[in-house]
């Protein structure tokens, strides 16, 4: 059982970090955007491990604040999300619970992993989470939104935004650490990308 819940947790933990990845209308993953996202990872201590990730997005940080403080919409966009909503916090913060699900077609096997987080809003540049209850040793981070140059329309300059993510994650002991560091990487970078393809949806770049 305890392998089990561990393989949960690894294959989950993309999500719960970082849960924003859009898929199109036919339920297929939108990799077109990828290249444009630097993921990197550290080695911070023992078995810690860091990984971030930035993009630059052409829509302002108040548009892509919205679409990352939408706690209780995350799940209703986000693949291999099954719950993400607000929870009673004990001194009147900001808490939200979430529900990773995801399905292993190779072995026929689904899994699922739960957090609770705390989150710390800066409006608008920074967002800070850290887990008090859930299926990690630790996990915690931050999103940073710096504003930058966007994209031009006729002859205005648009405000764009960069984008960075930063989570640090301390798994159980059995838990592959080469494993997770290439699924984030990888997942992380089509998380990023579907913010812009959200902000296109919603506010039509």
């Amino acid at each position: 059982m305890s392998s089990d819940l561990d393989q949960s947790i690894l294959e989950n933990s993309s999500s719960l970090a970082s849960p924003l990845l859009e898929v199109a209308g036919d339920g297929a993953v939108n990799l077109a955007l990828s290249s444009e996202v630097e993921v990197q990872t550290e080695q911070v201590e023992g078995r810690r491990r860091r990984i971030s990730a930035c993009a630059c997005l052409p829509y302002s940080t108040e548009k892509i604040w919205q679409i990352l403080t939408d706690y209780e919409h995350l799940a209703d966009f986000i693949p291999n999300l099954s719950k993400s909503c607000r929870t009673e916090h004990p001194q009147g913060g900001i808490r939200i619970e979430q529900i990773g699900v995801q399905s292993l077609w190779k072995l026929q096997l689904k899994f699922c992993a739960r957090v609770v987080l705390d989150m710390v809003e800066n409006f608008p540049h920074e967002i800070g989470f850290q887990m008090v209850e859930g299926d990690f040793k630790e996990f915690y981070g931050h999103w940073q939104l710096h504003p930058t140059q966007g994209s031009l329309q006729g002859d205005v300059e648009m405000p764009g935004t960069n984008l960075c993510y930063s989570l640090t994650l301390l798994p159980s002991r059995i838990m592959p650490i080469g494993i997770i560091e290439s699924r984030l990487k990888q997942d992380l970078a089509l998380n990023l990308n579907a913010i812009r393809q959200r902000a296109d949806q919603l506010f039509g770049q």
